[in-house]
């Protein structure tokens, strides 16, 4: 996929400071305390979504999602569908095709994709040559029909629609699907197809994790905060900012994490919530904000933790304790049943009340209390003050209520939540004080 994702974005922010960073790899493991040795399970193969082996004691502890519950999905969303009056459902390669198919796929020029009829077998269509791959990570019943490089992918897919035409009602497209597929498909139909957006379908279905994703989450959550700990201990005066996320990067793999995205954030660049391409070094007084995250079999975490190097200023530690109380408020007030924007008013009534900036305004709170986390890092419900949907049991969010003042610095602390029958539960342990952020 194409698109500037947000760990594309944190990477070309790292990548624009990496070009003044001339320090070596003896010099980072100089600083850095030792990890036991990884063995050659730990360090093989690449780290990305696409990689679910298992590389560490934490990783390898928490099982995949099994094909029962891959087929448990596609009978739920066949039963909205049929309710709903929806004809069929179109994912392109991504997390909702995963999710549903077990399809573990990248975005390209050349189509994979699926068509969940709302009665019948799934359709998937793909390349001719890469059917054994796309096999290998297939986990549904379903009918594979391969298209060679001189065929059209979206005839396979309108055929498939149109053996389904019995079925009332419009197809459904995955939010994130490109245009010219969903425009090719639509014209190979031969007529006139009502298309809408499949984000109510796809979210019912995803919003709601089961104990087998949350087993998971809490996996990768684990890592990440570990991780932390490690990186935390190995910060030391005049690293660059590049520096730091190579660690950050290195050390996850290590501990068997599918490193998926970081932001090491120094100084006057903690103000930017999303990073800033101006190389910071490590000083006496420095803010040091890293936000990342890892998945474990295709389910992620996301951590912020900020500290400071040396001795905090009264006004930095007044900061600090503030956003932790942010992140207390946003817990307290989960409720079951309520919206979940109330969580992000009430944080803002807080911040308000201390002074902050009203409206999403700087020096504030500039962006969203938090963000729902699954699969993607971020997904389905968010933690914006007009998002009415109820919260229930087995909704996870983000909970990083930062504040950022441009030109001096900002605190952003983050840990992901889930909630439950009694109550929200965090995945890691909250930040004790600026001088023990982990």
């Amino acid at each position: 996929m194409k698109t500037l994702s947000r760990r594309a974005l944190f990477e070309l922010a790292a990548g624009a400071a990496a070009t003044t960073v001339a320090a070596s790899g003896a010099a980072q493991a100089a600083r850095a305390p030792a990890l036991a040795p990884a063995t050659a399970a730990q360090t093989a193969g690449s780290a990305g979504r696409t990689e679910h082996g298992a590389r560490s004691t934490k990783a390898s502890a928490v099982p995949p999602i099994t094909a029962q519950e891959h087929e448990a999905r596609l009978a739920k969303v066949q039963g909205l569908m049929q309710q709903r009056k929806v004809a069929a459902l179109l994912l392109e390669a991504g997390s909702s095709l995963e999710y549903f198919t077990g399809v573990t796929w990248w975005r390209s020029e050349r189509t994979t994709a699926a068509l969940i009829p709302a009665e019948g077998r799934v359709v998937v269509v793909t390349p001719y040559f890469e059917e054994p791959s796309v096999r290998e990570s297939l986990k549904v019943a379903a009918d594979v029909r391969t298209w060679k490089e001189d065929e059209s992918p979206f005839e396979l897919l309108a055929q498939g629609f149109r053996e389904h035409a019995g079925l009332p009602g419009p197809l459904a497209v995955e939010a994130t699907a490109r245009f010219f597929i969903i425009e090719h498909v639509v014209r190979t139909v031969g007529r006139r197809a009502n298309v809408i957006l499949a984000d109510q379908l796809v979210n019912d279905c995803r919003m709601i994790k089961s104990a087998a994703e949350l087993a998971l989450m809490q996996a990768a959550n684990d890592i990440t905060i570990e991780m932390l700990a490690h990186v935390h201990a190995a910060v030391g005066a005049g690293m660059h900012g590049a520096e730091i996320l190579e660690l950050v990067v290195s050390t996850t793999k290590r501990l068997g994490g599918n490193y998926e995205f970081g932001l090491v954030l120094l100084n006057e660049a903690s103000a930017f919530p999303h990073g800033s391409v101006k190389p910071q070094q490590v000083h006496e007084g420095s803010v040091i904000l890293i936000d990342t995250g890892c998945s474990v079999h295709g389910y992620v975490s996301d951590i912020t933790r900020t500290w400071v190097f040396g001795e905090p200023t009264a006004r930095q530690r007044e900061v600090w304790n503030t956003v932790k109380r942010g992140q207390e408020i946003a817990l307290e007030t989960a409720k079951l049943g309520a919206p979940v924007g109330a969580i992000d008013r009430a944080v803002r009534a807080f911040y308000e009340q201390k002074g902050w900036s009203r409206d999403y305004a700087l020096p504030g709170l500039s962006h969203r209390t938090g963000h729902g986390i699954g699969m993607d890092v971020h997904e389905a419900p968010y933690l914006v003050r007009n998002d009415a949907t109820p919260l229930q049991a087995g909704m996870c969010f983000s909970d990083e209520p930062g504040l950022y003042t441009p030109g001096e610095f900002g605190i952003r602390l983050e840990d992901c939540w889930h909630m439950t029958a009694d109550g929200p539960k965090t995945f890691t342990v909250l930040a004790k004080s600026i001088e023990r952020p982990i």
